[in-house]
């Protein structure tokens, strides 16, 4: 309802306000100044400490107090790193959009998945609908096609192995033969032609690179492929410009 205030979890908000706490000190602080500075009684926050120190997000030192643990660490190095990549993908993105007057999208093979890392789209250029994941769909998109061209036959057929070839429209290629077929056939562009949306096509093409298997495409209502298919060269500068820009 309008107005209605969010639904709390309270123990998680404790939990968040220790590691606040823990984060604002460049030293080891002691339970009892983390439930002072908190709020909290005492025993619950030896609770919460125990639990975070479990978990990893904070770390006992002997005698001194808590400090920030390595999953901490982690997080902030994963954001890090995927905030540098769409950094890097982006600019490359909008220029594609704006040539091709299309959706444009970047994915990479990320731990043994296809996942999307960024998109550029506008008002007059919607993104398509991902109502189905990259790591569920990536037999039925032109990214996640380019995506697997790329790759040695061994690694493709592993991946292949892994994914069932989910039916998500009447277009969908879900005989495995076929598709290794087609992703062997070395074509300049993969092509989904409505195979993971109806109305919809997408052009995508494989950024060539040894340090990652990724790759770069528009999509466009499907009337308009064969005029996307005719710049096709853009799309192929722009997977070579983030070939070039790095993982």
């Amino acid at each position: 309802m309008p107005g209605q205030e969010p639904t709390l979890i309270a123990s998680v908000q404790r939990a968040l306000n220790l590691l606040d706490a823990v984060g604002e000190c460049d030293r080891p602080v002691p339970a009892k100044t983390l439930a002072r500075r908190t709020g909290m009684p005492l025993a619950t926050t030896y609770h919460l400490l125990r639990t975070l120190v479990h978990a990893g997000y904070l770390t006992r030192v002997e005698g001194a107090g808590y400090v920030l643990g390595d999953r901490v660490t982690a997080l902030s190095e994963g954001r890090g790193g995927a905030a540098a990549r769409v950094a890097r993908f982006r600019p490359i993105l909008e220029q594609l959009h704006d040539q091709l007057h299309a959706a444009a999208y970047v994915s990479m093979l990320d731990d043994g998945e296809i996942r999307l890392v960024d998109v550029v789209d506008g008002p007059t250029t919607p993104r398509v609908d991902l109502w189905v994941g990259f790591e569920d769909a990536g037999h039925a998109t032109a990214l996640g096609k380019a995506v697997l061209s790329a790759l040695e036959d061994g690694n493709r057929r592993e991946y292949l192995g892994r994914h069932d070839l989910i039916d998500l429209t009447p277009h969908t290629v879900t005989d495995r033969n076929s598709l290794l077929r087609e992703l062997r056939a070395g074509a300049d562009f993969a092509v989904d032609k409505q195979e993971y949306a109806l109305g919809t096509a997408c052009v995508a093409a494989a950024a060539p690179s040894r340090s990652m298997a990724a790759a770069v495409a528009v999509s466009v209502p499907a009337h308009r492929l064969d005029r996307v298919l005719e710049r096709a060269d853009v799309l192929r500068r722009a997977a070579h410009l983030v070939a070039l820009a790095g993982p």
